[in-house]
């Protein structure tokens, strides 16, 4: 099997698009539709096994990959490794912005460092790419990025860290599109909701019942799957998009609207499988989060 993409085979033929965090989640789906419509994807990634078992999988299915470790946290190790792309494939394309992480904990328990920790992942490292890529490859070329954030509308109890850093990328998306757009460079965003994805079995395993609930919350009634987040991520990227920047395109099943009082009616059974609103998972790859399989 291959990855069942949506989009036009060779869509992105000729270009290089680097994906952060691409060796595990919603990271590796995306640098694998990328790939099978035709990019070179680098990946980026602080653990080298991960991004070498990703990348065999792609050139498993014909896909021209490479990958570079790097802490996206570090000024330094940004600056060298964009350079080391360009010189590698003469150009910079796309970038996607998808590395991050946080843990659950309230904000009174959450330490300085703790703090800077999961701001300096989901914000500053994201802010260092993306500089780079303009500074490197796009100011004199043009390009695209895409940043991942999350469902952060109306706040993020007990992950107030991660909330203050998706909020701060959106700010930056924002004013990025509109600084960088002299440049030929647009700049997006994609928020996902609740996807069902390998992140989801990083947490303790108490967090178990609060995790396989949250599609409770969603008036579409399930959880999304990476491919759906993907799917987002390659439409910005693509030329049907080029007069969108400075955007943010949630991908969340209208959780955010859910109010309390409202008597919320997710759909049946029955419904789930109408075609506006049936999974799509076009990742031939794609396993279930451990923690839904329980």
């Amino acid at each position: 099997m291959s990855y069942q993409s949506v989009f036009q085979p060779g869509l992105f033929a000729g270009q290089v698009v680097v994906v952060t965090g691409g060796g595990s989640g919603i990271g590796r789906c995306i640098a694998h539709e990328l790939a099978a419509l035709g990019a070179h994807v680098v990946l980026i990634g602080r653990q080298v096994a991960k991004l070498h078992d990703v990348a065999g999988e792609i050139v498993a299915q014909g896909g021209r990959v490479s990958f570079h470790p790097c802490d996206i946290r570090q000024e330094e190790a940004v600056k060298t490794t964009i350079a080391a792309i360009v010189v590698a494939q003469g150009r910079i394309d796309g970038l996607v912005n998808n590395a991050g992480g946080q843990y659950i904990t309230p904000l009174e328990a959450i330490s300085a460092k703790g703090w800077e920790a999961v701001i300096n992942t989901n914000l500053t490292g994201g802010f260092l790419m993306a500089r780079e890529c303009y500074l490197q490859a796009m100011q004199d070329k043009g390009g695209s990025i895409v940043n991942i954030v999350a469902d952060m509308w109306g706040s993020m109890p007990s992950m107030g860290h991660s909330g203050a850093a998706r909020a701060g990328m959106v700010s930056f998306t924002e004013t990025a599109a509109a600084e960088w757009a002299k440049s030929g460079v647009r700049v997006n965003a994609v928020a996902p909701g609740y996807i069902a994805s390998s992140g989801m079995d990083h947490y303790p395993p108490e967090a178990g019942p609060m995790l396989r609930e949250m599609r409770n919350t969603v008036p579409l009634g399930r959880f999304g799957t990476e491919s759906e987040t993907s799917a987002a991520v390659v439409f910005l990227l693509s030329k049907a998009a080029n007069f969108i920047s400075g955007s943010t395109l949630r991908v969340d099943g209208a959780r955010p609207q859910v109010r309390m009082g409202w008597p919320m009616q997710r759909p049946d059974d029955q419904a789930l499988q109408r075609e506006a609103i049936k999974p799509f998972d076009g990742f031939h790859l794609s396993q279930a989060p451990k923690v839904l399989q329980s």
